[in-house]
């Protein structure tokens, strides 16, 4: 099969008809867009490689899923509604069934989110997928790392760790395991492999929080790079960092806080909010299907300190670093 039928076959489908502001989507040499009126565009591209973002074995489409899903992270991070994305898709092979698994992946999130796939490109070569999403958002309304201030309460959606520790457990459970573990296991591993774009909780953030990231690489090293961004410091609660039964139930105590902190993968926000928002911020979060917990405070001194108990602790400082690790890793 041929560059041309590959398109056709498994991707001109996914520009569906009527999608808003797609004037000319796949077919030709460049989609013709149309932005919302008095909005601004946001853009954002991520890259999964297989054996770094992705284990080899993971499923066709749970790759398809992932793909999209960091992406729409981002413009969760940013209060963006998702409009548009390109796929550039480079395979050591026209597989027909590997595409027909990534495409239903894909399109199962893409349709969740009224995202419009208009075009990119595919090329042979080891297996990597990078995608171009594109949001909008009313015009000095998007959310951005640099807003934080002194006295903000700083918080998380959903729960931290799991994707990781998930990354720990791919091996089957064993024969003796007990229900509970083959469950708990089972349900760390979607968290890694189907990870889940908080679009709903960031746009209805929009106007009450003062500053938002997406948590990619790690609570230490993404709020880091917010901190840094707003020019302030946080004093985080370790105790305070929520978690999911499954990892409750399956990370030891004594390498929850790696996990939670540095293990990276969750796909969660994390935002600053002015005490006088917090009440509405959080109501507006649980109306979009997860909770927003109140993990520490923003101050004027530097850098990211951790406590437990009252007490200053040594805690993560950095997340994930793509260039000095070889483990596979979002």
């Amino acid at each position: 099969m041929d560059e041309f039928a590959l398109i056709r076959r498994h991707f001109s489908g996914l520009t569906p008809a009527g999608a808003p502001g797609v004037r000319l989507g796949i077919g030709d040499d460049a989609a013709i867009l149309a932005p919302p009126p008095s909005h601004e565009l946001l853009m954002t591209s991520d890259t999964l490689v297989a054996g770094r973002h992705f284990p080899l074995q993971t499923a066709a489409a749970d790759i398809g899923w992932k793909a999209l899903a960091v992406n729409l992270s981002d413009l969760a991070a940013m209060g963006a509604q998702p409009l548009w994305c390109l796929l550039a898709l480079t395979l050591p092979a026209s597989d027909d069934g590997w595409l027909a698994g990534f495409t239903e992946g894909f399109a199962a999130l893409a349709r969740a989110h009224g995202i419009a796939l208009v075009g990119g490109d595919t090329t042979r070569g080891a297996l990597s997928i990078t995608v171009t999403a594109v949001g909008s958002a009313p015009a000095g309304t998007a959310l951005r790392r640099s807003g934080a201030r002194v006295g903000d309460v700083v918080c998380v959606t959903g729960t931290l760790g799991d994707a990781a520790l998930g990354l720990r457990r791919l091996a089957p459970a064993a024969p003796s395991a007990c229900a509970q573990t083959v469950h708990d296991i089972a349900a760390l591993r979607a968290r890694l492999d189907r990870p889940t774009p908080r679009v709903a909780a960031g746009l209805a953030l929009r106007g009450l929080a003062s500053a938002a990231i997406d948590l990619s690489d790690g609570l230490a090293g993404d709020l880091g790079h917010l901190l840094a961004a707003s020019g302030v410091g946080a004093v985080i609660d370790a105790d305070l960092l929520p978690m999911s039964t499954a990892f409750a139930q399956q990370a030891e105590d004594g390498q929850r806080l790696a996990l939670q902190a540095a293990g990276g993968d969750d796909y969660e926000l994390c935002v600053c909010v002015p005490p006088a928002h917090l009440a509405e911020a959080q109501t507006a979060v649980a109306a979009s299907g997860c909770r927003l917990t109140v993990i520490g405070c923003i101050d004027d001194l530097p850098d990211l300190r951790w406590q437990r108990a009252g007490q200053m602790i040594a805690g993560p400082q950095h997340g994930y670093r793509h260039f000095e690790s070889a483990a596979a890793h979002g």
